[in-house]
């Protein structure tokens, strides 16, 4: 049971929402090995302190982030040094995975690396994200995303209710323990956000 208080839970800094998507888009988190490494990366910059993860979820082709940082567009510094942390890790596991289309993926993240005139010779993330902000003003805003990115299994069809995916952390937000270390947040009157109904009814008000 998550617990009750009279006013939303919402951080007192300013947060970000963020999308990371891989080099064109493809498809590479579908192994099981891959996530991991990008769960076990979340991780890892949560215990240093350079990040508090709010909500999260891993596609095949795309992160989904609400965070927060301590500093002034800290999401920038983490964004980048989450990037250059877990690229090659994931790109040395497609290698030992002898996975089908490594060849083909390699060929893509060197592609998109020399049209930026990267040092790095790989690249398997895109440059951007498109950061959302959200301040604590705007507790709407903030529910709403986490919605968002907890609905994104449900609305390809992986799992019937968010909960059940591993990867995210709809399960922590519905009273359970997930993979990755996040601050959950919750708003008055509700003690599971997988009750979506209420959820969205409260967030647009």
């Amino acid at each position: 049971m998550l617990p009750h208080d009279n006013k939303p839970q919402v951080p007192r800094d300013a947060c970000y929402f963020l999308t990371l998507n891989t080099v064109d888009r493809i498809d590479v988190f579908v192994r099981p090995t891959y996530k991991h490494i990008v769960a076990n990366a979340l991780n890892h910059f949560v215990e240093e302190g350079d990040v508090t993860v709010y909500a999260w979820c891993l596609m095949t082709s795309h992160l989904h982030l609400l965070v927060g940082t301590r500093q002034d567009n800290g999401h920038a510094s983490f964004e980048r040094d989450f990037k250059k942390f877990t690229t090659p890790e994931i790109i040395k596991t497609i290698e030992m995975e002898m996975d089908l289309r490594r060849d083909w993926m390699m060929q893509h993240f060197e592609a998109y690396s020399k049209s930026l005139k990267r040092l790095e010779k790989l690249n398997l993330w895109q440059n951007c994200s498109s950061p959302l902000h959200i301040d604590s003003g705007q507790p709407g805003l903030l529910f709403d995303r986490i919605d968002h990115i907890h609905d994104n299994p449900v609305r390809e069809r992986f799992v019937d209710a968010p909960e059940t995916y591993m990867f995210s952390s709809a399960r922590d937000y519905a009273g359970g323990k997930g993979l990755v270390k996040v601050k959950v947040l919750h708003q008055p009157g509700l003690t599971r956000v997988q009750d979506f109904a209420s959820f969205r009814t409260l967030s647009s008000n």
